[in-house]
Parts: C-alpha cells; sequence; structure tokens
C-alpha cells in the first residue's frame, strides 16, 4: 500500500482517482489546488503524487516544480483536460518540469493504476 496524494480542482476527478486509488489497496489524500497540495504533502509524506496541470491558485507546473525541488526523486503524474486549446501541448510542458508519467482526461482507471503500481515500485 502506498500514500497517494491527488491534486486537482474537478471534485469529480478527485473522487474517481480516491475510488480507484483505494480499491487498489492505496492510502489516499487529496487537495483541490496546488498551494493546498504542498501543504498537504508536507503532512501526508505520500509516496506518489498525481496532479492536475490547469488549476487556479497554483497551477499543476508550478506545483511540479516546488515538489521537485522538495523531494527530486518522487513519481509525479500529471493529468490534463487540457481547456480549450488541448491538452498535449500541457502535457509535454509538464514532462519537461519533471513529471514522470502524464494521462490525459478522460483517461483509463485500470492505466492510472497501473502507472501509480510501477511508479511506486521502482521508487521503493
Amino acid at each position: 500500500m502506498a500514500r497517494i496524494l491527488v491534486i486537482d480542482d474537478d471534485r469529480m476527478v478527485r473522487e474517481t482517482l480516491t475510488t480507484i486509488l483505494a480499491a487498489a489497496g492505496h492510502q489516499v489524500a487529496v487537495a483541490n489546488e496546488g498551494q493546498k497540495g504542498l501543504k498537504l504533502f508536507a503532512e501526508f509524506q505520500p509516496h506518489l503524487v498525481i496532479t492536475d496541470i490547469l488549476m487556479p491558485e497554483k497551477e499543476g507546473v508550478e506545483t511540479i516544480q516546488d515538489l521537485r525541488r522538495l523531494a527530486p526523486d518522487l513519481p509525479i503524474i500529471a493529468i490534463s483536460g487540457g481547456g480549450r486549446i488541448g491538452n498535449s501541448s500541457f502535457l509535454r510542458v509538464a514532462e519537461r518540469f519533471g513529471a514522470n508519467r502524464t494521462f490525459a482526461k478522460p483517461f483509463e482507471p485500470g492505466e492510472i493504476v497501473s502507472a501509480v503500481n510501477e511508479l511506486v515500485a521502482k521508487a521503493a
């Protein structure tokens, strides 16, 4: 069982990820934006973070940069629905700033669980 921090401004995405990750045996904490996610990161000490890219307050790329400074080896998965201009460019930027994996919304639950399990196992 790993501790997973999910940072996303969309309540349904947070709930969906919590459900699928908990069913896979992981402990999940959630935050609705990057600044709260960073605060929770310090308290929860997750093994992996899943963050949205487009969020109010502190966006995902900024959050990834801060997480990389705090924990250089932390596995990070970036997700994005992309807004009006699509998600592929946002996800490429997330990779350049340190995301280990990226997924476009909507994503397949099994793909997320597989990526989480693989990244957590590699980091252990």
